[in-house]
């Protein structure tokens, strides 16, 4: 990575932000479905269901079926953060792999000697990102 790259989250992260936000403009009212959530995000049908599963199975969304079924939010808005959506879609939040013995491709984790603080790194990546909660990312109507 040049140091004119940003770091950035996956596509999927992202798409799980911006269809989270679309859910979250619908607190308090009725449910809407994941073809509702495409439509208004932009998103394929597919990926927005795809999304709702891992969203769903995270708890940040709640599924019913039935007449007035759908889609909304497991919880408040301000109790969702976007390390909460990072974390459904990508699983812990981490700028490296290295914190796990033998579980990444470095050829340094032998001799490394920055491997032990990447979890302190890592812990305040999330904690920046669980400062922002889903209102925020949703527009100040909520």
């Amino acid at each position: 990575m040049d140091g004119d790259t940003p770091m950035r989250l996956s596509s999927m992260a992202d798409y799980a932000v911006v269809t989270m936000a679309a859910a979250a403009r619908h607190c308090g009212g009725v449910r809407v479905s994941a073809g509702q959530l495409a439509e208004e995000t932009g998103l394929p049908v597919p990926t927005v269901q795809k999304l709702v599963s891992r969203l769903t199975g995270a708890g940040l969304l709640r599924s019913s079926r039935g007449v007035g079924g759908g889609l909304r939010l497991a919880r408040p808005a301000a109790a969702i953060t976007l390390a909460d959506i990072v974390e459904a879609v990508e699983g812990p939040i981490a700028l490296t792999s290295c914190t796990e013995h033998g579980r990444n491709d470095c050829t340094l984790e032998d001799a490394c000697q920055v491997r032990a603080h990447w979890p302190i790194v890592n812990e305040a990546l999330r904690g920046a990102l669980a400062q922002v909660p889903l209102t925020r990312l949703a527009g100040a109507a909520l």
